[in-house]
């Protein structure tokens, strides 16, 4: 039997688009003389579609979609992953399903069981989880096929009291297909092949394994598809951060030695890859071409416009200097070498007029009171008028340049440098910016050498230096992601040899500060435990704080 992966980038609700793609593969594989394409799950409508889901008329139009691409599947059959009605009288009103699809019709319906209701997954807000098993018979074989999460209780810490695999085994499977929805982050792809490994291992079955490739907002899924034999061993690999399509013979994966194993990327090249990829699926899918970002000398914007002009390219990416009377030369020459490097189009607008007249205005009322954080802010805010004034007239996206150590801990100005349609580095610790302006100039110097080794500073008082306000990046980023990615509470951290009064104020600082990260824009989201709409905490509260 031949059997062939499909690893598509699908565009949510793009029914037109998604179904184009799928029947394009079906008739390569026809040609091919293929006997099943298997596609991801909810192909059909992209994932996640979250509340689309609660349109009836949505779910018609995934059904409907899914009829047509059935006449396609004549000699070749398809696995395509959709939502459909729930059948019964009780439970919610949908399923997340995989449609089993030969000679012209839907000829079998298979539900999803396990519904992930974590981090980024809220399924059951949707999903009826399924509670019947079968196999699909095909062309003398029997087909266990599951979606995505169905595998996955085979941890050492499962998570659902059913194993939907346990259940397809008793009835004497001779592969298994899995269709997934595996979202990116820099230590999914380890964790995701481990747990295909014990299925393989503990059901001595060969198993296909497809998943969603490219960027669905803040969402990012890696591809790397999979084919393991009975013995558990990786018999191929497909791209990462690429659509694929290759086609096996399942003889072939019993008997032969591995195919082929894709290069294996080091954290920070998948987390480049990553954010590359994020940021043009972004535009892409959104129909916009041009970024604009305020590029301030510093290397967060540094790193967000080299990202961008890799994914868009140069000419693409508007680069504004906004120097203030606190602005260093040096900030504006490493800019213009920057840009000058890339080639990317750039304007210098001065904002000191802009600021007095803000200054001015604003005298009577600030009653003789000394400078402070109101006018550092009012700099902010005054290019984040400016950024958001040329994106208006000219169309184009705003990138913000703040990172996940910033943002954590509230070192940003609402609607001034944490302006914008998309944050690149909002998911990305200080200490990973340096890590990949390096990799960014593994090769040769893009990013200025000098941007990479000054002293951060937002300069917006005299000789002003982030470790005036925080502490060293190397310790703030170890506490901030035993807090934020693994939840460990003060006692733990500081257990681990950190300062009490330090741990106590960073922990306080990322609690009073989750009002202005309710207000920040989508982040690409490359970590376990992002900020967004995977980590949901409520505003006014008063724990830690």
């Amino acid at each position: 039997m031949k059997i062939a992966l499909a690893q598509l980038n699908y565009h949510i609700g793009n029914f037109s688009s998604n179904k184009d793609k799928i029947i394009s593969a079906i008739k390569k594989s026809t040609k091919e003389s293929v006997d099943l394409v298997v596609f991801a799950e909810l192909a059909v409508s992209g994932y996640p579609p979250r509340d689309f889901l609660e349109f009836n008329d949505f779910i018609l139009q995934c059904n409907k979609t899914v009829d047509e691409i059935a006449k396609y599947c004549t000699s070749t059959a398809a696995i395509v992953g959709l939502p459909t009605f729930n059948k019964n009288e009780k439970g919610k009103p949908l399923n997340n399903s995989a449609a089993f699809l030969y000679q012209g019709e839907v000829k079998k319906i298979i539900n999803k069981t396990l519904l992930p209701n974590y981090d980024i997954f809220d399924e059951y807000r949707y999903f009826e989880p399924n509670n019947s098993f079968e196999c699909i018979n095909f062309k003398g074989r029997k087909i266990a096929l599951s979606i995505c999460e169905d595998l996955w209780n085979v941890q050492d810490n499962p998570l659902y009291t059913i194993n939907p695999m346990d259940e397809l085994a008793h009835h004497n499977p001779d592969l298994m297909i899995n269709i997934a929805a595996s979202p990116y982050n820099y230590h999914q792809t380890k964790v995701r092949k481990e747990v295909l490994k014990r299925n393989a291992k503990k059901y001595k079955l060969p198993l296909f394994y497809v998943n969603h490739v490219g960027a669905q907002t803040e969402l990012l899924f890696d591809g790397g598809s999979l084919v393991l034999n009975s013995n558990s061993d990786i018999y191929d690999e497909m791209k990462y951060f690429e659509e694929d399509y290759r086609v096996y013979n399942i003889e072939d994966i019993q008997t032969k030695s591995v195919k082929h194993i894709s290069p294996e990327y080091s954290e920070i090249e998948s987390i480049h890859k990553a954010l590359v990829m994020g940021v043009r699926n972004y535009f892409q899918k959104l129909g916009f071409t041009k970024a604009i970002l305020g590029l301030s000398g510093g290397i967060d914007s540094a790193v967000t416009a080299a990202i961008a002009a890799e994914a868009l390219g140069s000419d693409n990416v508007y680069n504004v200097l906004m120097p203030s009377r606190y602005s260093s030369s040096h900030s504006v020459d490493d800019s213009i070498e920057l840009v000058n490097n890339y080639r990317m189009p750039h304007d210098i607008i001065e904002i000191e007029d802009a600021f007095n007249s803000f200054e001015s205005s604003l005298k009577p009322y600030f009653k003789g009171l000394p400078f402070n954080i109101a006018e550092e802010n009012l700099q902010a805010r005054t290019r984040g008028v400016l950024l958001m004034a040329l994106s208006n007239k000219f169309g184009y996206i705003l990138l913000n340049t703040s990172n996940k150590s910033e943002a954590a801990v509230g070192y940003g100005t609402l609607y001034g440098d944490m302006n914008g349609g998309l944050s690149v580095l909002g998911d990305v610790y200080k200490t990973q910016v340096f890590e990949l302006a390096r990799f960014i100039n593994k090769e040769k110097e893009l990013i200025p050498e000098n941007i990479i080794t000054k002293p951060p500073s937002a300069e917006l008082r005299p000789d002003q230096k982030d470790s005036d306000s925080l502490p060293d990046y190397d310790i703030l980023d170890e506490v901030l992601y035993q807090y934020i990615e693994h939840r460990k509470g003060p006692k733990e951290i500081i257990a681990m040899g950190f300062d009490v009064k330090l741990v106590n104020r960073i922990l306080k600082l990322v609690n009073t500060n989750e009002y202005k990260r309710y207000q920040t824009p989508p982040i690409l989201r490359v970590s376990t435990k992002a900020f967004g709409m995977g980590r949901r905490m409520p505003i006014v509260a008063k724990y830690l704080s």
